[in-house]
């Protein structure tokens, strides 16, 4: 690891002044967890002068809920997501993805607001330095998406262009599947983004000096019945090869309201909007949930090595629509 400067920022103000003085040459440290084996591995085209410290900000780790909306600030720890008697009563299905996170001493350190803004975790972008990296690609400014004609296992089969990394967050699954918006600060104020609007092919939706406040949730139905459900090579620490989120909502057996989403197949989390369409009204059975998980992967286009993630994803739907 090089030498940086390491700056503990007060205020939330301050991190965004930093970030604007040092003009792209410093990051931001919340967790920690990706970001040093970032700085371990020298993938990046550009190692950073400044490391800027947001844990000594006070404040910004809560978990609330006011006015019929969950509100959790930018450092609340994941583990403190999965103890929160009022997300898991409430809103289960992200105590259950942040569970699904790692290692419980991963998620002791690890962030939520972290864990939305983490790196990919593409082979050829991580390339280490050491073994005769970094690799340049799309996502790094120079160059094609290596994965296209390489080792795309476990690359997106939606949704893609330019560079076929997936989102490696489980949490935004949850958060998208939830209607969750993502609060960032800026020079320029504050303003709130769709949770499945704050990812993108190339880099997520922050602008220069922005940084994530907190995140907001609308308060779900008591009677919905939520659901995560994430498959890995390997159980139980491991990134998902697929995951999938469910809010699903029934009266007298008639599907009320539908709301899933795909985790591990695109850029971000993708809203099955088709197959939620299609749930509305109807009775749910074995056939109607396999009918559904067709509609959800019908826009899929796999790479030369990933067709599978088709099959996993449509099981994973049709599990998540009938629990």
């Amino acid at each position: 690891m090089r030498s940086f400067t390491h700056i503990n920022a007060r205020t939330l103000d301050e991190a965004i002044e930093l970030l604007r003085k040092y003009r792209g040459r410093a990051v931001l440290n919340a967790g920690g967890t990706d970001l040093l084996s970032a700085l371990k591995g020298e993938y990046l085209s550009r190692y950073p002068e400044t490391v800027i410290n947001l844990k000594s900000i006070s404040g910004l780790d809560y978990v609330s809920e006011d006015g019929g909306l969950l509100r959790i600030g930018a450092l609340a720890k994941l583990s403190d997501i999965v103890r929160s008697p009022l997300v898991s009563s409430g809103y289960r299905v992200l105590a259950e993805a942040a569970r699904s996170v790692a290692s419980p001493q991963i998620r002791n350190a690890a962030t939520i607001g972290g864990n939305l803004c983490q790196d990919i975790r593409c082979w050829y972008y991580r390339y280490p330095r050491h073994i005769g990296g970094p690799v340049q690609c799309a996502r790094k400014g120079s160059g094609p998406c290596l994965a296209v004609r390489g080792d795309n296992r476990y690359h997106a089969i939606m949704n893609s262009r330019k560079c076929f990394a997936v989102c490696p967050s489980d949490t935004a699954v949850a958060l998208a599947v939830l209607d969750a918006q993502v609060h960032v600060s800026g020079p320029e104020g504050d303003r709130a983004i769709a949770v499945t609007d704050f990812f993108g092919p190339l880099a997520n939706a922050l602008r220069s000096n922005e940084i994530v406040r907190k995140i907001e949730v609308p308060k779900v139905s008591v009677s919905a019945v939520q659901t995560f459900l994430k498959f890995t090579v390997r159980e139980p620490i491991d990134f998902a090869v697929v995951s999938v989120a469910s809010v699903i909502t029934r009266e007298e057996g008639v599907c009320t309201d539908a709301r899933i989403a795909l985790g591990a197949v695109a850029p971000g989390p993708v809203r099955a909007s088709k197959a939620e369409e299609m749930l509305k009204g109807e009775r749910i059975d074995e056939e109607m949930a396999a009918q559904a998980a067709e509609q959800a992967l019908a826009g899929a286009r796999p790479l030369s090595k990933n067709a599978y993630k088709i099959e996993i994803a449509k099981t994973l739907v049709k599990r998540a629509i009938l629990r």
